[in-house]
């Protein structure tokens, strides 16, 4: 089995643990940094008077400097690279963004102790130069991180708001850097209340320096093989724009692109947590079959995805799947794909929709499925129409969760890398814990896209709301942050109200006709694909151990959730 040293953004299930299960369910093993270098926390104490909150502090941020030991000292024994910068160098995608008193010095020696960080990826690079090395990082955000160094959810609204607002077009790296805070009309913006600008302009230009030093340092000079640079909440316009621009002009004139993508060597788009997905299906296709890019087109039902912009994106949906597609070392085609996209963006096609799924079971067509009608959550009327049919069971790919980008990344990536490995030789039993891991995987999107993310969600946010300890936090509140925010007795309480309402989702999921596990309706997954024949195994078993639910950041938005399924 070969084996992948993977860096995630933070430990956060999307980046860590989903990825992990992903590998397996394409033949590979993942080995990541132990997890309390890469843990990331929102602020875990409370300064109160009374049951008045006076503020918020202690965060925890990933250990970069673990972090560089750890690739030092594990890449003998990997057969590839992927690595995250924000984890590298700011200790994960919250340390990123944390507030600064400088935006460093002038490029390219702008921090001398995060390149020297960053160079790990040269030194790697020089000592395996046969090895692929796969790199992502992010462009920083509109918005502050709620509660994290005493920023408030006000905080987090305003900046998002301030920094969407046009700025002036410009295309110099230091015009950019020093005029993040000019109107489109050339005025100066006024100030702002409930966060320092100042010291968010110093994040955004160290942010942004290191952006360069990935580019200019790294990828051009041919440290690394692939460079994934994902764009994290945000906007048509505002001051994300010049440094988006920026990118793309460098992957013209230096990374041999054209419309400021190389699909060979750099893509930007937007997405963050769907990255490490994407990276690990690029791997999976480099590793098993030496890089060909199987062909995928995309079907719509509903209005066609260039009509489309998610409210935090500045890319199409359309632009956004031929994007990732590229990523995850596919080529976009009009016919004939080797595994076909249905795109869900409206709840009145669907039947449309899992009619199209079904004939591609039939045909022996592979298939991914994006839910983008579910404007975070999946969509009721899509996960009900999909789970009703036994064909859902033989899907690739599937996702339903959070913004567009991240809906794609995460289907994309999963299914080319079980294609990937679906279609190459692998031994039997590697092919048994495989498709064990992708039923495991495909289970686990539906339970938590929509048993958690739609329906479990409401009741853990309503007691936690009604049962704040503090009496001035704003309505809607409690839930970011349920550790600092409800009483120990009320956790506990949330907790187990966690555990039960997802063992009952369980029991309802394994049920379902996509999988029939128990029940008269038989589902099978693709165990192996030859030719133009399938080799299928019938869903047997689904299990979720009653711990296992956990609220890992100690807010509702997100939990941990690993069930695990038999495929036989």
């Amino acid at each position: 089995m070969k084996k992948i040293l993977y860096v995630p953004i933070d430990d956060r299930p999307v980046n860590l643990d989903d990825v992990i299960r992903q590998g397996q369910a394409a033949g590979l093993k993942l080995i990541t940094p132990c997890t309390e270098d890469i843990e990331n926390r929102l602020d875990s104490v409370a300064l109160a008077s009374g049951d008045q909150l006076l503020g918020t502090s202690k965060p925890t941020f990933g250990n970069s400097s673990h972090i560089r030991k750890f690739i030092l000292n594990h890449a003998s024994s990997a057969d590839g690279f992927i690595l995250s910068t924000d984890m590298l160098a700011y200790g994960g995608l919250i340390g990123s963004r944390r507030l600064r008193t400088s935006g460093g010095g002038t490029y390219p020696e702008y921090d001398s102790s995060v390149t020297h960080l960053l160079d790990v990826i040269r030194k790697i690079k020089q000592t395996y130069p046969n090895k692929p090395v796969f790199v992502f990082d992010t462009i920083m955000r509109l918005a502050t991180t709620t509660y994290v160094e005493g920023l408030t959810s006000d905080a987090s609204v305003e900046s998002r708001n301030f920094m969407g607002l046009p700025r002036k077009s410009y295309t110099e790296f230091d015009d950019i850097l020093n005029n993040y805070n000019e109107s489109d009309s050339g005025t100066q913006y006024g100030e702002t209340t409930h966060f320092d600008k100042t010291q968010y302009y110093n994040t955004r230009q160290h942010k942004f320096k290191t952006n360069y030093y990935v580019l200019d340092q790294l990828a051009r000079q041919g440290y690394i093989d692939f460079l994934a640079v994902g764009v994290d909440d945000a906007k048509t316009q505002g001051v994300q724009i010049n440094e988006i621009r920026f990118v793309e002009n460098y992957i013209n004139s230096h990374l041999g692109g054209r419309g400021g993508q190389n699909p060979d060597r750099a893509i930007i788009l937007p997405d963050a947590d769907g990255l490490g997905h994407s990276l690990v299906a690029r791997m999976a296709n480099h590793l098993h079959h030496g890089g060909r890019k199987p062909k995928y087109s995309v079907q719509y039902y509903g209005p066609e995805g260039s009509t489309i912009i998610n409210p935090y994106e500045y890319m199409n949906v359309h632009d956004n799947i031929v994007r990732h597609v590229d990523i995850i070392g596919g080529q976009f085609v009009t016919d004939s794909p080797d595994v076909e996209i249905i795109a869900i963006t409206s709840s009145d096609e669907v039947p449309q929709a899992v009619s199209r799924i079904e004939t591609n079971g039939s045909e022996r067509r592979g298939t991914v499925v994006v839910d983008f009608v579910g404007q975070g959550p999946a969509s009721p009327a899509v996960t009900e129409a999909l789970l009703g049919s036994p064909s859902t069971g033989l899907l690739l790919g599937y996702s339903g969760w959070n913004t567009a980008g991240n809906k794609i990344g995460i289907a994309l990536g999963m299914g080319q890398s079980r294609y990937a490995f679906l279609v190459s030789k692998a031994k039997p039993s590697v092919m048994e814990d495989a498709v064990d891991a992708h039923g495991s995987l495909l289970f686990k999107r539906f339970l938590k896209d929509y048993y958690y993310k739609a329906v479990a969600i409401s009741d853990i946010r309503a007691y936690s709301r009604s049962h704040s300890k503090y009496a001035n936090l704003p309505q809607g509140v409690a839930d970011q942050n349920m550790v600092v925010f409800n009483s120990t007795e009320d956790y506990n309480h949330l907790l187990t109200l966690l555990r039960d309402l997802m063992q009952m989702h369980t029991e309802t999921l394994r049920s379902k006709n996509a999988f029939g596990i128990g029940s008269p309706a038989v589902s099978h997954a693709v165990r192996q694909i030859k030719g133009s024949s399938w080799n299928l195994a019938e869903y047997k078993r689904a299990h979720l151990d009653y711990c296992d639910p956990n609220y890992i950041w100690g807010r509702a938005f997100e939990i941990t959730l690993n069930p695990m399924v038999d495929v036989k």
